[in-house]
């Protein structure tokens, strides 16, 4: 008996935190600027570039000092957390129209299930109606990713931005994915591809090849390399468990103070005393966290926590220290505070991101539930 084959869509929004910055100022459009750092003391790091600064070079994770030496006319906008959650939490709330089987892969990006879905409509029908709803309603952009697994959706989606739609079929892997770079292949790190290519995997089917196998593993495991070519040949999972990751896991630290205190300059140092301690912990403990936050209690023991997740797990101080900073300035008022707190949450093990922790490990979680890895089925297209 053949087993259906299921129509999984990825839905990426384009330039997300550059998206909302345009939305709240319009004048951004076709502007080179990017999100992140500070334009005064050219402290900090690019979150996320607009797309024509990235045709200039500019790119996320590179320091505001190196994109000025690029372009000195750079337009640089504060992130706005608050902004990003909300515009985040409408376009999930958006997906559930079409379907309740959602995986929230990171702020601004999810696997929806639409095989229910398209026994009624054509999967391209679809696809194009999430777009143009998306833009028309909310003014954001995404391109759309459609295969039979996570892994081939999430491809997909990556082929074409912004405003693409990709159908990746299994009878296309050999055609689309296999002439890709490695380095474009979802989950191969930016340490691994280089030395892949170094040993002459230049692209996705040259990791498939029998002959590269023993060289492969001369840099990764058999399971890693197993894993991946599970993925490559769409023969991975194709199901999304919307529960998966609702109970999230977090580490705090939190201090009463001796007496009220309204100093925003004293509040947040002791904030960012906090963060290190909190941090430290999380490097000890080899964990990564994907959301970070603040607490505070007011004299009238009133409590106030806000937070930020951040696109991927990371335990990178720099970045928690940015989003605390931000998340303090935004709602912090002058306000007398009795007590203070930090915490890190949705936090992993660092050994689960092995390879990319949102399909990766997601893979690994469910492959106990089912047979995905034991039989091999030969399955219709979608």
């Amino acid at each position: 008996m053949k087993k259906d084959v299921k129509i999984i869509f990825h839905i990426d929004l384009n330039a997300f935190f550059c998206s909302c910055a345009i939305i709240k100022e319009p004048y951004l459009k076709d502007k080179v600027f990017v999100v992140g750092g500070s334009s005064t003391s050219r402290r900090g790091i690019v979150s996320t570039s607009s797309y024509p600064a990235r045709a200039l070079g500019i790119r996320s994770a590179m320091s505001i000092n190196d994109c000025l030496r690029i372009y000195p006319k750079l337009l640089i906008v504060p992130t706005n957390f608050s902004l990003y959650q909300k515009y985040s939490n409408l376009f999930f709330n958006y997906l559930k129209r079409y379907s309740s089987i959602i995986l929230e892969g990171s702020i601004d990006e999810g696997y929806v299930d639409m095989t229910e879905a398209s026994k009624t409509k054509h999967p391209l029908t679809l696809a194009k109606e999430i777009q143009d709803g998306l833009m028309a309603e909310y003014q954001l952009p995404c391109s759309i990713g459609i295969g039979p697994t996570l892994f081939l959706a999430k491809m997909a989606s990556d082929m074409k931005k912004p405003l693409g739609i990709t159908v990746l079929r299994k009878k296309d892997i050999v055609n689309k994915l296999f002439p890709l770079p490695i380095k474009d292949m979802y989950g191969i790190g930016k340490k691994t591809y280089p030395r892949l290519e170094s040993i002459g995997v230049l692209t996705i089917g040259d990791f498939t090849k029998r002959e590269n196998k023993d060289k492969i593993l001369s840099i990764m495991s058999e399971h890693a390399y197993l894993s991946y070519l599970e993925h490559i040949m769409g023969r991975s999972s194709d199901h999304i468990d919307p529960k998966r990751y609702a109970i999230p896991k977090s580490i705090s630290n939190e201090t009463t103070l001796n007496y009220d205190m309204d100093s925003p300059e004293a509040l947040l140092k002791i904030i960012t005393e906090l963060l290190e301690y909190t941090h430290e912990r999380l490097v000890k403990e080899e964990l990564v966290a994907k959301t970070v936050g603040i607490r505070m209690k007011n004299n009238l023991f009133e409590t106030i926590n806000r937070s930020f997740s951040f696109p991927e797990h990371t335990d990178d101080y720099s970045l928690f220290l940015d989003a605390i900073e931000s998340l303090f300035e935004s709602n912090y008022h002058g306000e007398a505070v009795r007590l203070v707190g930090v915490f890190l949450g949705s936090v992993l093990q660092k050994k689960d991101l092995k390879m990319d922790y949102n399909l990766f490990t997601y893979q690994e979680m469910t492959k106990r539930e089912e047979s995905l890895y034991q039989t091999k089925k030969t399955s219709k297209d979608v």
